[in-house]
């Protein structure tokens, strides 16, 4: 709820006409101008198509808030401030757990319900999901063939392109590592400060906590996408997806991807040292 402080802050001058208009809940969040942003395709609506909408508008804003704690965590990683990092970390996983638990509420449609609007929504896809990739691409998993689906889309291409270009969540990290003194120059060395961290995280508490809420970001990820794989195919079986793809065919192949595959293997490696 809005407090009367931040009220007094956001309440706007007085008009021309020199009446105020108070700040309201409403007006602060736009509600109006929410509501209004759910247009079914379906003639006549179907009872479904809404929950459709709502659950999808409301991935991209939680989409938006990690791109936003995700961008804040590289600053603070860039200027070695590991408490900040850590806090944002939090943040990003904790979003990421109501994103998964958010896909079974659309199990809640009726199959047959489902299947009355799908075919309005063809060509368009979850594929294109702009900020679904910005967050692959800015956390690691950069691959420029995507962006291809967006050549229609002015928009998402140059944001997309942006992610593209600049260092990424998993870049900052290891830059970080190895200011905090240790050797980062291959993918061994990246594995092998991982196992130090590890094996003695009374030693380096704070790059503890840091690669453990990584790899949390990381399977939060891959486990929304098996769950939506798991929702699909209760949907809608091995029925090809309205973009083209092979459906759940496709959404499969990408159970194994990960941002920072030598905190993973670091796990490998890890052994118990006597004496």
């Amino acid at each position: 709820m809005i407090t009367a402080r931040r009220q007094a802050e956001y309440t706007p001058m007085p008009s021309e006409s020199g009446t105020n208009e108070p700040l309201s809940y409403n007006k602060y969040l736009k509600v109006r101008e929410l509501l209004d942003l759910q247009r079914t395709l379906s003639e006549p609506t179907s009872h479904d198509e809404l929950l459709f909408i709502i659950i999808h508008q409301t991935y991209e804003l939680w989409f938006r808030q990690i791109l936003h704690e995700i961008d804040a965590t590289i600053q603070w990683l860039n200027e070695g401030r590991h408490f900040r990092v850590n806090h944002s970390l939090k943040a990003v996983t904790e979003i990421e757990s109501v994103l998964v638990g958010q896909i079974h509420v659309l199990e809640s449609m009726a199959q047959i319900g489902f299947l009355e609007f799908r075919d309005k929504l063809n060509p368009a896809s979850g594929f294109q999901s702009m900020q679904f990739r910005e967050i692959e691409f800015v956390s690691g998993l950069k691959d420029e063939r995507i962006i291809a689906s967006f050549e229609d889309d002015d928009y998402a291409l140059a944001r997309l392109r942006v992610r593209l270009e600049r260092p990424t969540l998993a870049d900052a990290f290891w830059a970080l590592l190895g200011r905090d003194g240790f050797a980062i120059v291959t993918n061994e060395d990246k594995v092998a400060s991982i196992v130090e961290i590890l094996t003695h995280p009374e030693k380096y508490p704070e790059q503890f906590v840091m690669q453990d809420l990584l790899i949390d970001h990381d399977e939060n990820i891959s486990l929304w996408r098996y769950h939506h794989v798991l929702m699909v195919e209760r949907m809608l079986g091995m029925k090809r997806g309205t973009g083209g793809s092979e459906g759940v065919g496709y959404l499969m192949t990408t159970l194994t991807k990960r941002f920072f595959p030598e905190i993973w293997e670091a796990r490998t490696h890890l052994q118990i040292h006597n004496g």
